[in-house]
């Protein structure tokens, strides 16, 4: 499969390496020239502007972003004029959920769809793999699944949970669609929040606590705010 990435940082450009290693073309663009000749020397497809970046992409296009939040909007500000309805738009970085939900509300008349995908797995992703938690489209999701499935961890040799042995879904491979736009930061955000403060041995039960209650939220498209669902789900904040 192929995809666009923005921003060749140490977790950028690796997971750029672990896609291309996964068998994806990437096209890849940084402000730094450096950067995109050494990834491109590593088989991916350098671009020297967002707009030779973009016409190197088949359609529909899936452009994922791994800046700086502080630059989040000016570099979807620069890259959209290129685009097309029903290209995608992903923001990887660690972005306020509000301005996922903003953002997304932004571009849906453009007919691009807008994902947040908090991503986790720092430098040591590139061998171990990166959890992420997706908000977001389900038909975008589930387009670029091959995308998540190659990034994600994997189950490897841990036995499966048990109880859950013949449940589905992708959240034991390290991947999960967490819901409507905001909801994946809005997971990462509390799962960073409760982690710092929680002693390591509670850690595990946790993130199976989160996992669940992520798994079952869904967001209203008018406001973007998380639904409870009949399994009791608790509700994602409302932007103010």
């Amino acid at each position: 499969m192929q995809l666009a990435m923005i921003g060749l940082g140490r977790m950028g450009a690796n997971m750029v390496r672990r896609l291309i290693k996964g068998g994806h073309e990437c096209v890849v663009f940084d402000v730094s020239p450096k950067a995109v000749a050494d990834l491109t020397r590593e088989k991916a497809v350098g671009a020297s502007s967002l707009a030779d970046l973009v016409r190197k992409l088949n359609k529909p296009r899936a452009v994922w972003l791994m800046v700086p939040a502080a630059v989040v909007d000016k570099s979807i500000e620069d890259v959209v004029p290129h685009l097309e309805p029903g290209d995608i738009l992903i923001d990887g970085g660690n972005s306020y959920y509000v301005d996922d939900i903003r953002r997304a509300q932004e571009l849906a008349p453009k007919g691009i769809n807008y994902m947040d995908v908090g991503t986790s797995g720092g430098v040591w992703g590139l061998e171990r793999g990166y959890c992420m938690m997706i908000g977001g489209p389900e038909a975008a999701v589930r387009h670029l699944d091959p995308i998540f499935k190659t990034l994600a961890p994997g189950a490897g040799n841990i036995p499966r949970t048990p109880g859950r042995e013949n449940i589905g879904g992708t959240a034991e491979l390290g991947y999960l669609h967490c819901g409507g736009n905001g909801a994946g930061h809005f997971v990462k955000m509390v799962h960073n929040g409760i982690m710092r403060s929680t002693p390591r041995r509670r850690r595990c039960a946790i993130r199976s606590s989160i996992a669940t209650i992520s798994t079952c939220a869904t967001l209203r498209k008018s406001g973007g705010v998380a639904a409870s669902s009949r399994r009791g789900c608790s509700t994602l904040p409302q932007p103010r």
